[in-house]
């Protein structure tokens, strides 16, 4: 394949940016899209230029890292899938694809597709963990749960924390990622000790860190490379409204 690119370059957080249009032959449809990124990289070393900083780990789908932006849909064209699982099948002999990086306030750029993604930890370190003595893990598996509460926790728990939902909202709202980190500990006892503030706490901090507020568009939904539901987002406003009552009910 033969294919047009126009790839988002920025030095540093400190310069602007700009879209640099570059051309690659003999790209395999086989090949996944950061193979292709490595092609136009190794091309551009060999002319002594400068390669394209894009995020990768995996390449299996598990981590989340490869944030790009094709074709102004985050992950590009195919549905359910990662950067590293979308393949050059899914594109045409002599097409222009347009590279961009994740844009939101909350994820500041660092170099060209690499944004700084720390905003969804600081909202894990708030609260999407269970402090309380859980005992070992055969301790835990002695506690029975009921099958509906299990599978809703495990669809929940499939989020990678790549950020796309984020990337995809018009208003840079993280909450289907908030709304799944709470919502797969709320389902199990031994995250309901603290489902309600961790609710709050989590909320508080997905605000400090600035992004934007949910306005039930579904486009988080429609880009997560794992599907996780909008019903999760329901699920967190209870959560919230519920912690919101008791932290008053506290003073």
């Amino acid at each position: 394949m033969k294919l047009k690119l126009r790839v988002w370059r920025q030095p540093s957080a400190a310069t602007e940016g700009k879209l640099v249009d570059y051309e690659i032959e003999g790209v395999s449809q086989d090949s996944s899209f950061l193979e292709m990124m490595d092609v136009l990289n190794e091309k551009l070393i060999h002319e002594g230029e400068d390669p394209v900083a894009f995020d990768h780990d995996c390449r299996e789908g598990i981590c989340g890292m490869c944030s790009m932006v094709i074709n102004g849909i985050a992950h590009g064209p195919k549905a359910a899938v990662t950067t590293c699982e979308l393949y050059m099948r899914e594109f045409n002999d002599g097409d222009t694809i347009v590279v961009e990086p994740w844009r939101a306030a909350a994820f500041p750029p660092i170099k060209d597709l690499v944004v700084n993604r720390t905003a969804l930890d600081h909202i894990i370190q708030a609260g999407g963990y269970v402090s309380v003595r859980t005992g070992s893990a055969p301790d835990a598996n002695n506690i029975p749960i009921p099958k509906d509460d299990a599978e809703i926790s495990m669809d929940a728990a499939a989020c990678i924390g790549c950020g796309a939902c984020v990337a995809a909202c018009p208003n840079s709202s993280a909450m289907l990622f908030t709304a799944a980190k709470v919502s797969h500990l709320a389902m199990l006892p031994q995250g309901k000790v603290e489902r309600y503030d961790r609710a709050v706490l989590m909320v508080n901090q997905m605000d400090a860190e600035g992004f934007g507020g949910c306005t039930n568009i579904g486009e988080c939904e429609a880009v997560c490379p794992k599907e996780i539901s909008l019903d999760f987002i329901g699920r967190l406003n209870r959560e919230l409204i519920a912690g919101t009552f008791k932290a008053a009910g506290n003073r």
